[in-house]
């Protein structure tokens, strides 16, 4: 039980792993001056995906515990919803930074 929480935990606090670094991956392929607005955009984002994110989260491990999934299962979803959200928030960053 203890690691399921871990586990929960890492996904919901990807978004807060992205302000401990100067520069966030994504922006740092913008232009110097564009950077600090992607950044802010980038936050924005993560902070908008936050609640899906945990549900997303609340959902596994209801699943989890009903013996609904197993740990490989748990861990593959979780993976796969990692990179699906990353690739919308991505996708969406690029929208808004076309804008500016």
């Amino acid at each position: 039980m203890k690691h399921l929480l871990l586990a929960c935990a890492a996904l919901i606090g990807l978004s807060a792993m992205a302000d401990a670094a100067a520069i966030d991956p994504p922006c740092d392929a913008y232009p110097p001056a564009k950077q600090a607005r992607c950044i802010v955009i980038w936050k924005e984002l993560n902070k908008e995906d936050g609640a899906a994110i945990s549900q997303f989260g609340l959902d596994q491990l209801k699943r989890r515990e009903e013996g609904k999934i197993n740990a490989q299962q748990h861990l593959s979803e979780n993976m796969a919803f990692i990179k699906q959200s990353t690739e919308k928030r991505l996708a969406r960053l690029k929208e808004r930074m076309a804008k500016e």
